[in-house]
């Protein structure tokens, strides 16, 4: 992220019209991954929990890949905004599972881990082996793990 007044000059803007918006760096990060983590598919009301989640995290995967550093910005931020986005769109897909609520926990720190070693792998993947598509057996592995009585 270059410094506001790098950023103001390229955008051919006053640096104070910048600071009017945003008081520092920081905020105006958090706004731009905010909005980059809004842009993602937001999830339809169904039974198919799988197909939904599957395809919001596929959706996560790809937003990560296209914005090159985004990871690193959203695993040292301090503000918890994007990741409340993610969050609420999981557990609105998950609601039909009646999980407990430390089952959900668990659920969605091992989904989000998986799917930021996942993104980390990809992006020093210099051969391009790694498909976005190579989650789905683990994806399933997971589902069934969380559906076992």
């Amino acid at each position: 992220m270059p410094s506001i007044r790098a950023l103001a000059s390229e955008l051919k803007v006053d640096a104070m019209a910048i600071y009017y918006y945003f008081k520092n760096k920081e905020t105006l990060l958090e706004a731009i991954t905010t909005s980059l983590i809004s842009d993602m598919y937001q999830p339809v009301k169904s039974d198919d929990w799988q197909s939904e989640l599957l395809r919001l995290s596929k959706n996560y995967l790809e937003t990560l890949d296209k914005y090159d550093g985004l990871l690193k910005t959203l695993l040292t931020m301090k503000s918890d905004s994007p990741a409340a986005i993610f969050t609420a769109r999981f557990r609105e897909i998950i609601q039909v599972l009646a999980l407990d609520e430390k089952k959900e926990g668990v659920f969605l720190d091992l989904l989000i881990d998986y799917l930021h070693g996942f993104s980390l792998a990809k992006s020093c993947d210099t051969s391009s082996i790694l498909s976005i598509n190579d989650i789905d057996v683990p994806m399933t592995l997971m589902f069934k793990g969380v559906t076992a009585n």
